[in-house]
């Protein structure tokens, strides 16, 4: 009777141990799919690092003989930098954040029919930022919206908005609070 019940144990010893091996058996099944998922990822990876370093190889190269081509980089750039919006930030600062020299990027600008000069363009892009911070902030006032801006003084902001717009900055956000 005493061998019947080893030989009972044994067999539920030998149940447990198959249960378990199936159980180790999926979870390396499990694992081995993770890890050839992270195999894959790692490799996605490396190969959009690779295409960014491409393109930003190409970017670099271009002493950007066509002016569209480097309108359209300084945009992409300045989209990426918001120290632009600094009021010392120069035309000098602006081609070296485009990796070309301060004459090729006054060149630019003597050919594109909307803006005057590389500091036109500045405060455009100033007065743009200003203009969202009016409607998006009614919170905060002309003073503290004109240097986040960027602009030196409130006076060159409202004078800014008067000319590019027709109206101050106070109008202007008289007009969004209305609309809203």
């Amino acid at each position: 009777m005493a061998q019947a019940e080893e030989i009972r144990q044994l067999k539920g010893t030998i149940e447990q141990l198959e249960k378990e091996n199936r159980q180790l058996v999926n979870r390396n099944l499990q694992l081995s799919d993770q890890l050839c998922m992270w195999y894959e990822f790692r490799q996605r990876v490396a190969w959009l690092k690779e295409e960014m370093q491409n393109k930003q190889r190409i970017q670099q190269r271009a002493d950007l003989a066509d002016d569209a081509e480097l309108l359209a980089l300084m945009e992409l750039r300045l989209e990426r930098n918001p120290s632009i919006l600094a009021s010392d930030f120069s035309s000098k600062q602006l081609a070296e954040l485009l990796g070309v020299s301060q004459a090729r990027l006054i060149r630019l600008f003597h050919h594109t029919p909307i803006y005057k000069s590389v500091d036109d363009y500045l405060f455009f892009l100033r007065l743009l930022r200003g203009m969202q911070l009016l409607r998006e902030h009614p919170e905060y006032g002309i003073v503290a919206v004109s240097e986040l801006a960027g602009f030196n003084s409130v006076r060159t902001f409202q004078r800014r908005m008067r000319e590019a717009i027709g109206i101050t900055a106070v109008e202007f956000r008289m007009l969004v609070e209305k609309d809203c």
